[in-house]
């Protein structure tokens, strides 16, 4: 019997041993460092990028997020979720790290009562707009949409930056502010700053949890009085009160990240209440007026191509095809790649492969579409185009770092 028991742990053993050879780091993002010369040190920040970053020329929205360390994780993942599920575009997160509590409290605060503990608020802002922010841009595929996230005194950070003169951020994330700070003082600042812009002020998301003594319903109610003439202000207050200061960060965020790109999903279900795809495109145009802006991303692409067929207008797809040329033409390849795949899927392979055959200049790197050809060829039972396709699916997959659940797409 115990020869029996040590086989069997040693089988078990040997099993858990080459489980954990298979380990497979899951990269969220990376960190990165360098010299400031603005704060005259090493200085950390992190970067996610789009899932599909490296497969297309396009550029994205920027979202920073202060206080990286602590809020980079969640708040990378979050973007990278709602943005794969159609709730909003993609965007490229950089955690702004802070290093240590002293530094963190220094560096989102600004002078008070002579206290050394506070009063880098000016100096960090400056390292954001004359280093990190140019050196993103010059690293990475950038739009102008660049937005500035921060919670608790992060938050309280991020409202000092949105009312610095021509600062480079046009929409700001201040989830449960330390609006507390310096007795309270924001809740002039700030509508005092709103009131004598002459232009509109940059997007604005507040909020706060279930937690007394913030400050920050007297900073919404004093810029609810002071700011009532500008009546195209986009800001929002959202209160939590079965959260806490400690959990309201993930939740608020999700709903400043939506606010950002309201009802930027469409459902089929939706679509088919209008008559026809020109009605159903103009309600796509509307969406180009939030802040991120609009473009038909893979997974709309194919809510798209669903109501196409569900709505019976097939027939219409060349038309359709130029319409999304003429108004959405980033999003053409996307669009025709999943309406392909309608037909390859309703097995009219010789339809699909007329569309694809239409796009094929300008996918020759995209997998998608050549996962699409594979399967129209296989549909006209040319094995070997079809497998060359296939292979060249998968290698561009590798080459472009898609994300492990679209390779498996691929398969």
């Amino acid at each position: 019997m115990l020869k029996k028991i040590t086989i069997i742990t040693l089988i078990l053993l040997s099993k858990i041993s080459f489980a954990e050879t298979q380990k497979t780091p899951i990269n969220s993002g990376y960190m990165f460092e360098h010299q400031s010369k603005v704060l005259d040190q090493n200085r950390r920040y992190m970067v996610s990028l789009p899932e599909r970053y490296y497969s297309n020329n396009r550029h994205y929205p920027t979202l920073y997020v202060i206080d990286g360390d602590f809020q980079f994780q969640h708040t990378s993942a979050l973007v990278t979720n709602l943005s794969r599920m159609g709730k909003i575009p993609p965007m490229i997160v950089i955690g702004v790290a802070n290093q240590g509590q002293q530094d963190y409290i220094y560096h989102t605060t600004w002078a008070f009562e002579n206290n050394p503990e506070y009063g880098g608020a000016s100096l960090f802002n400056r390292y954001l707009e004359q280093e990190l922010v140019p050196l993103i841009k010059k690293n990475y595929r950038t739009t102008a949409q660049q937005a500035l996230a921060g919670y608790s005194l992060g938050g309280l950070f991020t409202t000092y930056a949105m009312m610095q003169e021509n600062t480079t951020f046009n929409a700001f994330l201040a989830m449960s502010p330390s609006a507390w700070f310096d007795n309270e003082s924001l809740a002039k600042k700030l509508p005092t700053y709103i009131s004598t812009l002459k232009n509109t002020p940059p997007t604005l998301f507040l909020s706060v949890a279930n937690e007394e003594g913030m400050g920050v319903r007297t900073l919404v109610d004093a810029l609810k009085e002071k700011t009532n003439a500008k009546k195209d202000w986009n800001w929002q207050f959202k209160t939590y009160p079965e959260e806490t200061h400690f959990s309201t960060a993930m939740p608020a965020l999700y709903d400043a990240l939506t606010f950002l790109a309201p009802n930027f999903y469409f459902d089929p279900q939706e679509m088919m209440k209008f008559e026809n795809y020109h009605q159903v495109l103009d309600e796509f145009e509307k969406k180009k007026a939030s802040w991120a802006g609009f473009q038909i991303e893979w997974l709309q692409a194919y809510q798209l191509a669903k109501y196409m067929f569900w709505s019976k207008q097939s027939a219409d797809i060349d038309d359709f095809l130029k319409e999304i040329s003429r108004r959405f033409p980033e999003s053409h390849t996307e669009v025709t790649i999943q309406l392909a795949k309608g037909f390859n899927i309703k097995k009219q392979p010789e339809r699909a492969q007329e569309l694809l055959l239409i796009i094929e200049k300008t996918s020759a790197e995209n997998p998608l579409w050549h996962r699409q050809m594979s399967l129209s060829y296989a549909g006209l039972e040319n094995k070997e185009l079809a497998q060359a396709h296939q292979t060249k699916a998968l290698s561009l997959a590798k080459k472009h770092q898609l994300p492990t659940w679209l390779v498996w797409e691929l398969q």
